[in-house]
């Protein structure tokens, strides 16, 4: 597990730096990713690519994990502390998407070390 969570803790950087190919690289090519703004799940990583690109154009999200936890599935829960501002910087006001600052939980299923699945829990 601790080589996992260096992989997750190393895409967390990269999304907060904007690196979408630093953290498109621990995916796998059939991921299925949580859309935090619409509902449902991208597909792979052009698919990732295309939903943080479209993301990144109306909010800046910042994303801090706070604790990595095993579940019984073997999945990888991790606590995180999700910012999200409008693109001045300035926290959001009348939004239309459910993005918000709150505690979600992120869930994370990896198979060699990559990411093959990605859920979102409502912590808060």
């Amino acid at each position: 597990m601790d080589n996992n969570i260096e992989v997750l803790k190393r895409m967390y950087e990269c999304f907060n730096a904007r690196d979408i190919d630093g953290v498109l690289g621990a995916l796998t090519d059939d991921v299925a990713w949580a859309n935090g703004m619409d509902g449902g799940h991208v597909h792979g990583r052009e698919g990732v690519r295309e939903y943080w690109t479209r993301q990144w154009a109306i909010v800046r999200p910042h994303v801090e994990p706070v604790s990595f936890d095993r579940a019984p599935d073997g999945s990888i829960v991790v606590e995180v502390l999700q910012s999200v501002r409008d693109l001045q910087g300035r926290p959001l006001q009348d939004q239309t998407h459910g993005l918000r600052d709150k505690t979600v939980g992120h869930v994370f299923y990896l198979q060699e070390g990559k990411v093959t699945r990605f859920d979102i829990q409502d912590a808060s």
